[in-house]
């Protein structure tokens, strides 16, 4: 049995005893969770979510980059069509975590990963790559300071340990920009 054949039947069991019809396309939380690809960072499970209850959208790193910027809107536009708002009960987390593979890319391929990030390679260094503390609060920094991302959130920057698996707050919660609701 391939791969393939594993997933098709664990979807098999999972919409006969698993599958909830009635989850809505707004998170019951009303949270977005940015995070890292890495499999040892799956918010799923470091936070016990239930289904339905959190938005994640994963990229190398969990760094804030020009797409997660154009997602944020799209998002909002999503949001609004629905019937929702984005209010102060909103939260967007960026979740960093210790012994990230972006700092593998940033030895060996540093051109691929300004691209990723929507910098030059020379402006790499200033991103915080090899500091995950500092890295989400440089980007709890880019979504405030960026006009295009809707105001509205609470924003915070958690920081994942994976030897310990324990989160640690790198950024306390705070609105996005006090003067839109």
């Amino acid at each position: 049995m391939d791969y393939i054949d594993t997933l098709m039947r664990r979807n098999a069991e999972f919409a006969g005893e698993g599958f909830n019809p009635s989850l809505r396309m707004m998170p019951t939380s009303k949270s977005l969770i940015i995070g890292c690809v890495d499999p040892r960072v799956d918010p799923m499970d470091i936070f016990k979510l239930a289904p339905g209850e959190a938005a994640i959208f994963r990229n190398v790193g969990g760094r804030v980059n020009p797409s997660v910027v154009e997602t944020l809107r799209i998002l909002r536009t999503v949001t609004l069509a629905a019937g929702g708002n984005i209010g102060p009960d909103s939260n967007l987390i960026v979740l960093h975590h210790t012994d990230c593979g972006i700092k593998r890319c940033y030895c060996h391929e540093p051109r691929l990963l300004a691209e990723h990030m929507g910098v030059t390679a020379a402006e790499l260094d200033t991103l915080e790559i090899n500091d995950p503390y500092k890295a989400v609060a440089l980007d709890v920094a880019a979504l405030r300071a960026n006009a295009d991302v809707p105001g509205g959130y609470a924003v915070s920057g958690l920081v994942y340990d994976v030897a310990t698996g324990k989160i640690e707050i790198g950024v306390p919660s705070s609105r996005l920009r006090p003067d839109e609701g």
